[in-house]
């Protein structure tokens, strides 16, 4: 049977079938995600419980943390630790990446969805330069607001309302784990490997 190598992108590779590798009912779902490292321990795609599974079986990742204390996949003949943070066994090496998209739920996360003026917990975003007055829809111009807030402010400028931002909006890094961090909610287990490559 043969695997794919992981997408470096973050998409999840085919996972295949291994035989016998079923996990116990109430577990551990096999679509809960883990976060894949690459053999220097650098971040490297975020695939699913079972694909991590697969990699193990096949002697291509071994599990670094595991996800969840005692949880584990069965089988007739065999039990595997359920993984949060896994390694590849052998280095794959991570191509050139572009600019990250922007998108609505990657300036939250990059936001920590606080809201920029107020700190209070943010559900939209806004454009620190309306559009409206020749803003752009980018990275270094939008920011996680709260609704309240985002009322409040409409199209003015900040300095016409008081405000000021204490960091100024940037386009996140274009490592590996800048984009893991936009692509999903980050398991607090994966935090150490993530900011550490950041």
């Amino acid at each position: 049977m043969k695997h794919r190598q992981p997408d470096p992108n973050g998409a999840d590779p085919e996972p295949g079938e291994a035989p016998g590798t079923a996990p116990h009912p109430g577990v551990i779902p096999t679509g809960s995600r883990v976060l894949l490292l690459n053999a220097t321990f650098e971040p490297l795609a975020i695939v699913t419980a079972k694909r991590a599974i697969v990699l193990m079986l096949t002697g291509k990742a071994e599990c670094v943390e595991a996800a969840l204390s005692g949880a584990a996949f069965h089988s007739e003949n065999l039990t595997v630790p359920a993984p949060s943070v896994m390694r590849l066994s052998r280095y794959v090496r991570v191509p050139y990446r572009g600019a990250v998209p922007m998108t609505r739920a990657g300036v939250l996360r990059r936001d920590g969805r606080r809201c920029a003026y107020c700190r209070k917990r943010a559900d939209t975003i806004d454009h620190v330069v309306p559009r409206s007055r020749g803003g752009t829809h980018t990275w270094d111009n939008c920011v996680a607001a709260c609704r309240a807030c985002n009322s409040r402010k409409a199209d003015k400028l900040l300095s016409e309302l008081g405000w000021s931002l204490d960091v100024a909006p940037r386009a996140p890094d274009r490592s590996v784990a800048g984009i893991l961090v936009l692509a999903v909610e980050p398991h607090p287990a994966w935090e150490p490997w993530l900011s550490t490559a950041a």
